[in-house]
């Protein structure tokens, strides 16, 4: 089928599925292929449980006669070409976003400023993925003044993927750290990747939103139409602001005005600075802007504050990459408490590297002067450690050491990917 008469029947069905266990009455179902999984057999279900149509890409699901099972080349392939298409069709004004850390919440901070004058569609969640960008562009209608897409990678060459299928009129990228660095095989290559959007601005003469106290991103952005914000003072920023106090909440004072977040973390301070400098750009008034920084509550384990009954904890438990690990450390060791603690998961897809960056979180911790340590994962066994930083193979065994004795009365950091499922322990204590 071409692409357009496929376009045709998305506007008359335009809800996506590519789960035969949710499939919506009258929905289109995208029969997507996984390791475990082929989509394509489930697709005759799909269309019994009230799909309007399923698309497969193997002859054998593909029964004669059947005009609702929809029969292309790959799947995965079709389901981005009719995102793009589709992107294209509604020229909606796309403000893309990228980078190792803060990407989600500078979203989030993004989106919550920009709807106090625009209708807006963003990236829910993390489904930031070769999948997940394609299903919130075909989101996108009429009604939607501006969106907010966020793009993932672990491996090079996934940003220009994703920008292709996107195709932003505007860009961020938050920064760029040691992340993935077995898919990218180098910090180098970490950089090259991110910068995949800088490239696709670049050709289209699109405009960057750049963090200008970063210089692995100015590095990168010669040729580029750039709005700049940060934390200095130097000339030709639209906005510029400075961390007030984060204890533990983030107070920042901005060009527009001081804001008291319910963000932890004064790493948050560059993510705040990002959505406002983009609100400010598109025009809206900075008392609008501070409203929608002090009104956002972070809900997604991303720099949360929990409040229990025996402790307060500092959730953090949804990411952790050296660049992140060192700045929750940071942030914790100046946060004013009597009894601190923290609870931190290993860090994954670091190669060579692991062990050496392993160590170094240790090394930070100990800078700390946290009365409990808990660590988790055997990439943290490897390390040298003081005697009474305890070790655990996996979250099941910290449920059971809290189960056996909880603490009480302390500040926690909780840290750690997600992966390591730590967010688990936050009804335990």
């Amino acid at each position: 089928m071409e692409l357009k008469n496929l376009y045709e029947l998305f506007l008359q069905h335009p809800t996506i599925t590519t789960d035969s266990r949710d499939v919506p009455e009258g929905s289109m179902f995208f029969a997507l292929k996984g390791e475990t999984f082929d989509g394509n057999a489930y697709a005759k279900m799909a269309l019994e449980q009230g799909a309007a149509y399923a698309i497969v890409d193997e002859k054998e699901y593909a029964e004669e006669g059947n005009q609702q099972l929809i029969l292309v080349d790959d799947v995965l392939t079709t389901l981005q070409q009719l995102a793009r298409y589709h992107r294209e069709q509604l020229g909606t004004t796309i403000v893309g976003i990228t980078g190792t850390n803060g990407k989600t919440t500078t979203k989030e901070l993004i989106a919550a400023v920009l709807k106090k004058k625009y209708n807006v569609l963003y990236t829910q969640g993390n489904f930031n993925n070769h999948i997940g960008v394609p299903k919130t562009l075909l989101q996108l209608t009429k009604e939607h003044e501006m969106a907010v897409i966020e793009m993932g990678a672990n491996h090079p060459g996934e940003i220009k993927t994703l920008v292709e299928i996107v195709r932003p009129n505007y860009g961020i990228i938050t920064n760029v750290g040691r992340a993935h660095l077995l898919g990218f095989g180098s910090f180098e290559g970490v950089i090259r990747t991110k910068g995949e959007l800088y490239d696709f601005l670049r050709e289209t003469k699109g405009t960057a939103f750049i963090n200008n106290d970063n210089p692995h991103l100015l590095g990168i952005s010669e040729g580029l139409k750039l709005v700049k914000y940060g934390q200095t003072d130097a000339p030709n920023l639209l906005v510029n602001g400075q961390l007030v106090e984060c204890n533990p909440f983030l107070k920042l004072e901005w060009t527009g005005g001081v804001v008291q977040t319910r963000l932890i973390g004064s790493y948050n301070l560059d993510n705040a600075l990002a959505a406002a400098c983009i609100g400010t750009f598109f025009q809206i008034p900075a008392n609008d802007i501070c409203a929608a920084l002090e009104e956002y509550t972070p809900s997604n384990n991303r720099s949360q504050l929990t409040v229990t009954k025996d402790n307060r904890l500092v959730v953090d438990a949804y990411n952790a990459n050296p660049t992140s690990m060192k700045a929750a450390l940071d942030n914790f060791r100046y946060i004013k408490d009597d009894h601190k603690m923290c609870i931190l998961g290993q860090m994954g897809e670091l190669g060579d590297v692991s062990e050496e960056e392993h160590q170094k979180v240790i090394d930070l911790i100990g800078e700390g002067g946290f009365e409990q340590v808990w660590l988790v994962g055997e990439n943290f066994a490897k390390t040298n450690r003081p005697a009474d930083y305890r070790l655990f193979a996996n979250v099941d065994e910290v449920k059971t050491a809290l189960a056996t004795k909880k603490p009480k009365g302390f500040l926690i950091l909780i840290k750690g990917s997600n992966s390591n499922k730590l967010v688990q322990t936050v009804e335990l204590l």
